[in-house]
């Protein structure tokens, strides 16, 4: 199959059969090791000190505080020899602290207090950055008006269940002083809000460099059980920055038969400066032949430098 790249730079393509999942779940921290009792319980009082002030007794499992007197002054412990001439070295400076999802308020309630307007882009003639959504084989471009502001929707119409399988990309030029990185903090928020929403897998780790978070899991709709994946991404471009928005939603029921098409389209997402193209699209077979053949590129006809 030829894949024909648009002026408009949204490459569409189809993705590889990857069963991998998507990014890890947010580590969490270790757990405390237990404290250990102390063994020689309170010291005696030599007979000639006058009384002590009394010190509450201990809970089981849990030491005595007790503070600490002047210390007899001693030796100097031993330090490494200076080498005449060499500056001391500086202590390493202390690893920067991962992102913490934030606790309530979506991106747009995020943006809303910045004052930050969200204008929403159009796939047609949008060129500020590469975007790439594969295509599986038997999905199609249809028009969603319960899609507000779409750039593209993508859905496979053959699949015969209550719920069409689809892939959502919206994006939005950002206008207005934030922090992007405590922007994609808010990331989570919008799926947790979710009726029933139980989540599988989410993490903030970056995206291809930019900030980016991503979760997945399963919510309530009506009477149905949806599994989705939802990923926001912020790309700096041409003096401004961008939010962009994949969800790729599929019933619960069919979600396994359906993970080649929607675990292709996820892991073969991607967000790219307009300068770096990339090498190819993979197809995504209707069923499993071997390793799925590799469709070149094609050249970009009359595409902006």
């Amino acid at each position: 199959m030829t894949n024909t790249v648009r002026r408009w730079r949204l490459l569409v393509g189809c993705a590889a059969v990857a069963a991998a999942g998507l990014g890890g779940p947010v580590a969490g921290a270790d757990p405390l090791q237990p404290v250990q009792p102390n063994p020689y319980g309170p010291a005696a009082q030599p007979a000639s000190q006058p009384a002590a002030v009394p010190v509450t007794a201990p809970l089981p499992g849990v030491p005595r505080t007790v503070a600490a007197g002047p210390a007899a002054p001693g030796p100097a412990a031993p330090g490494p020899a200076a080498m005449p001439g060499v500056p001391a070295a500086a202590p390493a400076p202390a690893p920067p602290s991962a992102l913490l999802p934030a606790a309530s308020g979506t991106m747009r309630d995020y943006f809303a207090a910045k004052k930050v307007q969200l204008e929403p882009q159009q796939a047609p003639g949008f060129t500020a950055f590469n975007i790439t959504l594969p295509m599986p084989a038997g999905w199609t471009h249809v028009p969603d008006p319960n899609v507000p502001d779409a750039f593209a929707v993508i859905a496979d119409r053959r699949s015969g269940s209550l719920y069409t399988p689809n892939a959502q990309v919206v994006v939005y030029r950002l206008v207005g002083q934030f922090d992007p990185k405590e922007a994609i903090t808010h990331g989570f928020v919008d799926s947790q809000q979710l009726m029933a929403w139980q989540t599988t897998n989410a993490s903030l780790a970056e995206f291809n460099g930019f900030p980016s978070s991503v979760i997945e899991g399963t919510y309530r709709d009506a009477d149905m059980t949806l599994n989705t994946s939802r990923r926001h991404v912020i790309v700096p471009a041409d003096g401004s920055s961008y939010l962009v928005s994949l969800t790729v939603t599929t019933g619960a029921g069919r979600a396994v038969g359906n993970a080649p098409a929607t675990d292709g389209i996820i892991n073969g997402f991607s967000v790219s400066p307009r300068e770096a193209e990339p090498a190819g699209v993979t197809h995504l077979p209707d069923a499993p032949h071997g390793p799925a053949p590799v469709v070149p590129a094609q050249p970009r006809a009359g595409a902006a430098g």
